[in-house]
């Protein structure tokens, strides 16, 4: 079993106001990203990688963007699915908020 504390486990900063930490087994792969310096004025740039996931809205409220879908507004309790390889995007609509991301396969990319 593989056990990892939130206050215990160090953050990996990913760009201003945004860091992640993670936990994965040999197929999955869990994310708790955290985003700060919100709300923002434009979205992200879009980006596609070819693990499906799934997103967790745990606090705060992002807009959900996906190529060739209406933009969604995502509150706390809500979750999306994203196919593998579809270019897609967030904005960050309150001050912080955390997002549970699930991957699989494991995103080695993220692994250092």
């Amino acid at each position: 079993m593989k056990v990892l504390k939130y206050a215990e486990t160090p953050a990996i900063p990913v760009a201003p106001g945004v860091e992640r930490r993670f936990i994965y087994t040999d197929h999955l792969m869990t994310v708790v990203v955290d985003l700060t310096e919100g709300p923002k004025e434009t979205p992200d740039p879009f980006h596609a990688h070819p693990h499906e996931q799934t997103t967790y809205v745990a606090a705060g409220e992002v807009l959900f963007l996906m190529e060739g879908e209406t933009p969604c507004r995502l509150k706390a309790g809500d979750m999306v699915a994203i196919p593998a390889d579809k270019p897609h995007a967030i904005q960050l609509l309150t001050e912080t908020a955390r997002l549970i991301d699930n991957f699989t396969p494991v995103r080695e990319d993220f692994i250092r």
